[in-house]
């Protein structure tokens, strides 16, 4: 049982998830202030603003360069690892998204009577990537200087 403790007392884990609990959280008051329907499947869906993913490895590898020093391989990892999450956040997810959206009208367009429906909202704009990183980014600074 001492690994749970373990894994509940994780700073860096602790921190990234709180980031993207806190990035999810806003997405989905966003979203109802946008769309006026509180839709609590933006809680854990992707896509839309902010990016929980960039939150989320921001978090981490702000928490690794704050613990470990900014030279240092824990930091790199974490650097590097959240570099390529947001990459993809933006660019293939984003795309995919776009297809999503020019597949779904196809398939209404040509009424096949069946119930396909791709998912849209699964990647992020720049903008969207870049305020889920200062969320993250944050959300570090405050477990560290705050509450560590």
């Amino acid at each position: 049982m001492g690994w749970l403790v373990d894994v509940v007392t994780n700073p860096f884990l602790m921190t990234s998830i709180g980031a993207w609990f806190i990035a999810q959280v806003i997405k989905t008051i966003l979203h109802f202030i946008i769309y006026r329907k509180l839709d609590f499947k933006r809680m854990y869906g992707d896509g839309g603003m902010p990016s929980g993913h960039s939150a989320t490895v921001a978090s981490l590898a702000m928490m690794c360069g704050l613990s470990f020093g900014f030279r240092s391989v824990q930091f790199a990892l974490g650097m590097v690892f959240a570099i390529v999450v947001c990459h993809d956040a933006a660019g293939v997810r984003r795309e995919t998204g776009k297809q999503a959206v020019v597949l779904n009208e196809l398939l209404e367009s040509l009424s096949t009577g069946k119930d396909v429906n791709l998912k849209e909202w699964v990647g992020h704009t720049p903008f969207q990537v870049f305020v889920g990183v200062l969320i993250g980014i944050g959300v570090a600074l405050f477990t560290h200087f705050v509450i560590m």
